[in-house]
């Protein structure tokens, strides 16, 4: 009995066994399957590296205008604009504007040089030297010598239309400018009165000199300045005018001649100046004035 029992249980094991084993071979089978299709419905290693590198080309074509990628089946990109929808004619409008910008610049270099000192002469010191400030077209043009020789023969004299400044005629404008303001200051203070002003105007110099309308040479500071304190005791304040101001500037030295007119009716007085520069300032070293002999001066003609 004993031996028949443990014969019936061997063939239970043994199915019990089968089955377990066709159901593993079963499952690996479906394991092996589900791997051997999973590429083909996520891609395999090369097609995803494909897709990221799309989807890096997509990325920085979205960075550019209207960019196409070569050489893959990418749609053209078009850069959005910031208030929404995409920019058909981005690049249009700033060729546009480069090319306005680049038409307006090159016009007005295109000019003449002859026309654009010419529209230059109708300005006046003042206004020349504000164009200059506005850009750095008008600073260039504004710079041109021409343009200063123009508006120092309008301002001043045709009487050095031959001459070469050293530091162009920029320069010397500004320095003729300068001696100008101070021979007018001069003028100022025998208005005035004014010794104070006029000792301080004059060179402390045993070689400057003074001719008054008198005829009187008086030589060296002192005597100068002591000219000057008699004719503001003893003279009345007077009223004059002064013409024809011509000067001429050198580096350290510099005249200007005029015609003084006490009275409408009288003849004019010829009144000399002479200017030498020391320590960054003009000082007066020179003064003559006298009576102008009926002479009628040549008007001078640009070009002779």
């Amino acid at each position: 009995m004993e031996s028949i029992a443990f014969s019936l249980s061997s063939p239970q094991t043994f199915f019990v066994a089968l089955i377990f084993t066709f159901l593993s071979f079963f499952l690996a089978l479906l394991a092996v399957r589900s791997l051997t299709f999973k590429p083909k419905s996520g891609g395999s290693a090369t097609d995803l590296s494909t897709s990221n590198k799309n989807e890096k080309l997509r990325a920085c074509c979205a960075c550019n205008c209207n960019d196409v990628v070569s050489g893959s089946d990418l749609e053209p990109l078009r850069a959005p604009h910031l208030n929404g929808g995409t920019g058909p004619d981005v690049t249009e409008k700033t060729a546009t504007a480069i090319t306005e910008r680049q038409t307006g610049a090159s016009m007005m270099e295109q000019l003449v040089p002859e026309i654009t000192t010419h529209a230059l002469s109708y300005l006046d010191y003042p206004s020349l030297c504000r164009l200059s400030m506005t850009n750095s077209l008008m600073r260039k043009a504004a710079n041109d010598d021409n343009a200063w020789k123009a508006l120092y023969h309008k301002d001043f004299t045709l009487e050095q239309d031959g001459i070469t400044p050293v530091n162009g005629w920029k320069a010397y404008y500004a320095a003729t400018r300068a001696i100008v303001n101070v021979n007018t200051e001069f003028f100022n203070f025998i208005r005035e009165r004014s010794l104070a002003e006029m000792s301080r105007l004059w060179l402390n110099a045993d070689y400057v000199k003074c001719v008054h309308a008198s005829g009187e040479l008086f030589s060296g500071y002192n005597a100068v300045m002591q000219s000057w304190r008699l004719a503001f005791d003893w003279e009345q304040g007077v009223n004059f005018q002064i013409r024809d101001v011509r000067a001429r500037v050198l580096t350290d030295m510099a005249w200007v001649t005029m015609k003084t007119y006490f009275e409408i009716d009288t003849k004019p007085f010829i009144v000399t100046n002479i200017f030498e520069f020391h320590n960054g300032r003009w000082y007066l070293v020179h003064h003559h004035s006298s009576d102008m002999n009926g002479e009628v001066e040549q008007p001078i003609v640009q070009g002779q």
